[in-house]
């Protein structure tokens, strides 16, 4: 993630780098952050439910998402993820996960991460089909929050080549799986014991402050 980026997809990071800040910056200015704001400020968090319940669909660009928790949650840090997928052709096609976003008490982004077919209850193509779509996925509606909305589709598209990876190390993860357990592939997508297949950790942050250092003051290439 720190390596230098060509001059067209630096620019298309850096703003979707400076537009997830500036969501987190004002929905905070409001005392919130996408995870409250999802959630509906102080409600009651049930587990597995969909937040908001009938999801988040923008039919120009056919992406979806919905955040919810896992009880108990995966690890320490996590409270919830987003899970962003796209229905290219309308509402009542085929569904494909794209990725997960992670995030913590505070609505904080810390990881990305694939699953296997079975948890995201989509329609399975490879990765490279997958990767395609992820510049498709664009939220703009005001529904629940168009901060929120914004900074989901912010965050796939500055990570996107980490998810093209993610992506891609899902489906050798699945093709491992089906070696050593002597499955097809419909067997590997159904099985039980495999539910996450790529993650990555990710720091917004961090990934904001490396891309203005490299920012050249002139607007040229950037530095490397």
């Amino acid at each position: 993630m720190d390596e230098t980026p060509p001059p067209d997809t630096f620019a298309e990071r850096l703003q979707a780098a400076r537009e997830a800040l500036f969501c987190e910056h004002v929905l905070a200015k409001s005392a919130s952050n996408v995870l409250l704001t999802t959630l509906g400020h102080g409600e009651a968090v049930e587990g597995w439910a969909h937040y908001p319940p009938d999801d988040v669909f923008d039919p120009e660009s056919g992406s979806l998402w919905y955040y919810h928790c896992h009880l108990p949650a995966r690890d320490e840090r996590e409270h919830g993820h987003f899970h962003c997928f796209v229905r290219p052709a309308g509402k009542g096609g085929p569904i494909h996960h794209l990725a997960g976003i992670s995030v913590d008490a505070a609505g904080r982004a810390y990881r990305l991460f694939t699953v296997n077919q079975w948890m995201a209850g989509d329609d399975f193509i490879e990765p490279e089909r997958a990767g395609e779509l992820l510049g498709r996925f664009d939220v703009q509606l005001d529904r629940p929050s168009y901060l929120v909305n914004r900074w989901v589709s912010a965050i796939l598209r500055l990570y996107e080549a980490d998810i093209r990876a993610l992506l891609q190390t899902r489906a050798e993860t699945l093709a491992r799986h089906a070696r050593e357990h002597g499955k097809t592939l419909a067997e590997v997508l159904d099985d039980r014991r495999l539910k996450v297949t790529s993650e990555a950790l990710i720091d917004l942050r961090d990934t904001a402050r490396t891309l203005e250092r490299q920012t050249p003051a002139d607007g040229g290439a950037p530095r490397p």
